[in-house]
């Protein structure tokens, strides 16, 4: 292929896609809800939308958050749609562009800790999932946010079709194994979010009527056109194979090292849940659950290690049923009276969760404080008809679904025996 044919090829792709609303699967309403997972921000939050395209989010960022919105993208024509209508909305003083590389933030435009919200909407695949995780964490301010999208296959068994599609297009994982990637690059997930169908009917439906009428003769665009057309059959036949997910996420607590139990640290896990609480009955449960061969799994066993290596905290994670559907029950969760309101719990809960989405587990229900563990999505287990066997305040049966492809079971929550209930 010669430089020119590049040249006329990525011309016809481009003149496809001018003045299009969206240059990936999304929504206004997907981009409202990311916003409020993406939790409390700064009443005029400083946000990078890396990837911006001509700015659907951005536009939405500066009008609905305030944000004072930093644009980068490498298509000029782009920047100048975004600066064209932001200029028309009155939101010229919210929104600055920037032509950049999103894999080369470096420079004056990109310092270190200047963004509190972090936003790619189908963009970080140009630089590979992984790699915009962990290179663009140094971005953040103290308690800044990423919401980074990414296409994931929906399904363990992809047909040879799609697959060879995909292969040829830039590898997908599985929503697990995307988790994984995350977490491995130094991240820990507050939520994600698989997006609608209707996300990529936003963007296929006039992209579609674009091909239509596209001219087959002008240069490239014969190449540019079979491309696009492949693209959208396969999604026509496959669409329920793969999807994208939008992943909300903080960097991990640098000042704690979270990992499952050994056998070694079994002593000091009794230890930490006996001087956590009043009695030694939260000792005993973790003892009796891990001789429960139906409810334990070892690798949802979480401690949180002090700077000396001791033991901190801890979380643990055990097999329950919601009816005949299984589940995750987190009980119990304790920190060590010497490291307490430091941020050793939620690191230690953070991870054993990240590890149940890495397992490919759908949903959590934890009875306990409703302001602590809001803080890691959970929301009453009532609002998805799921119900404990006994009585107790609404608001503390809580529960937190951790892969919404999959349907939430309703009905009892039935316990591992050691619980007692």
């Amino acid at each position: 292929m010669t430089e020119n044919t590049d040249a006329s090829r990525t011309e016809a792709f481009f003149t496809l896609h001018h003045r299009l609303p969206r240059q990936s699967p999304g929504s206004d309403a997907t981009t409202r809800r990311l916003l409020a997972l993406a939790g409390p921000l700064p009443d005029r939050p400083r946000v990078l939308d890396l990837g911006c395209g001509p700015g659907r989010a951005s536009l939405l960022l500066a009008a609905e958050a305030g944000a004072e919105v930093t644009a980068v993208d490498l298509h000029q024509p782009f920047l100048d749609e975004l600066r064209e209508a932001a200029d028309a909305r009155g939101l010229g003083d919210r929104i600055r562009t920037v032509r950049a590389d999103m894999g080369d933030l470096t420079g004056p435009a990109f310092p270190a800790g200047s963004f509190d919200l972090i936003w790619a909407e189908g963009s970080a695949y140009c630089i590979g999932f992984a790699t915009a995780v962990r290179d663009w964490q140094r971005l953040l301010a103290p308690g800044g946010t990423m919401m980074i999208s990414e296409c994931v296959w929906t399904t363990d068994a992809p047909s040879a079709e799609a697959r060879a599609f995909w292969d040829r297009n830039g590898s997908l994982r599985t929503l697990p194994d995307t988790t994984a990637a995350a977490v491995a690059a130094g991240c820990t997930v507050h939520a994600v979010l698989l997006q609608p169908d209707s996300d990529w009917d936003e963007y296929y439906g006039p992209l579609a009527k674009r091909v239509a009428g596209a001219d087959p003769a002008a240069p490239g665009m014969e190449w540019a056109l079979a491309a696009t057309r492949e693209e959208l059959a396969v999604r026509r036949a496959h669409g329920a194979e793969y999807g994208y997910a939008a992943y909300v996420l903080r960097p991990a607590d640098p000042r704690w090292t979270t990992r499952p139990e050994t056998a070694a640290d079994r002593e000091a896990v009794h230890a930490v849940n006996a001087a956590a609480f009043p009695t030694r009955d939260e000792a005993d449960l973790v003892d009796a659950l891990r001789a429960d061969a139906g409810a334990w799994l070892p690798e949802l066993s979480y401690v949180a290690e002090a700077p000396d290596g001791s033991v901190a905290a801890y979380a643990l994670l055990t097999r329950c049923r919601i009816g005949d559907a299984p589940a995750l029950a987190l009980a119990p969760v304790a920190t060590s009276p010497a490291h307490q309101r430091q941020g050793a719990g939620q690191a230690v809960v953070r991870a054993a969760l990240d590890a149940a989405r890495v397992r490919g587990e759908a949903l959590v229900v934890v009875l306990g404080e409703p302001e602590y563990y809001a803080r890691f999505g959970c929301v009453p287990a009532s609002t998805y008809g799921i119900r404990p066997g006994f009585e107790v305040p609404d608001e503390a049966m809580m529960a937190l679904v951790l892969d919404d492809s999959v349907p939430v079971p309703t009905g009892m929550i039935r316990y591992p025996a050691a619980f007692g209930v």
